[in-house]
């Protein structure tokens, strides 16, 4: 069973069976998340998906207007203000980087997890689940290439994923990267 978790190992995650979909994401918000120039996510059913600890829930409004959630460990990886600037605002950074997040288009909180890969504690399990698409490709920085084999996606559609393999029949939108 693949095991991850954060860099403190307060928090640690695991899941079962085969993913449903892979993808990079080059939207600004998985650029922000990751603190990456894209971020690689590991896409499974909640039934499927365990978390031991406790995390810091940060849920936003994606532009489709429905609300997707990251999750952080409170203790490494939760959202801190500049300490010159005395509270929450412009100068917000994060320390660590998302473990997973859940949104509404993907079935809400009983729907699927978007596992962020490099929390992954195996390297194999990172070189096993290669992304078969590359989701707001035209966003890509320009000096990073294409994966060989990846599917090249302008935005996330919201017809039936065909990038589900089958195994997930229901359809996704942009809010849940």
């Amino acid at each position: 069973m693949p095991t991850g978790g954060c860099f403190c190992g307060k928090v640690t995650l695991e899941y079962s069976g085969e993913p449903a979909m892979t993808a990079l994401c080059h939207c600004a918000d998985c650029r922000k998340i990751s603190g990456g120039l894209y971020s690689h996510n590991i896409v499974v059913p909640s039934e499927n998906f365990k978390t031991t600890g406790t995390t810091k829930e940060i849920t936003k409004t994606a532009d489709s207007g429905k609300s997707i959630t990251s999750h952080f460990c409170p203790d490494c990886g939760m959202a801190n203000a500049n300490p010159n600037e005395g509270s929450m605002g412009a100068n917000m950074s994060i320390k660590g980087t998302t473990l997973y997040r859940w949104g509404d288009s993907f079935g809400g909180k009983d729907g699927m997890r978007i596992i962020k890969a490099g929390v992954m504690d195996d390297v194999d399990v990172i070189n096993n689940t290669k992304p078969g698409a590359e989701l707001f490709a035209p966003e890509r920085i320009k000096w990073v290439g294409a994966i060989d084999g990846a599917g090249q996606v302008d935005t996330v559609s919201t017809e039936p994923n065909p990038l589900c393999r089958g195994r997930v029949s229901r359809s996704f939108s942009a809010d849940l990267w």
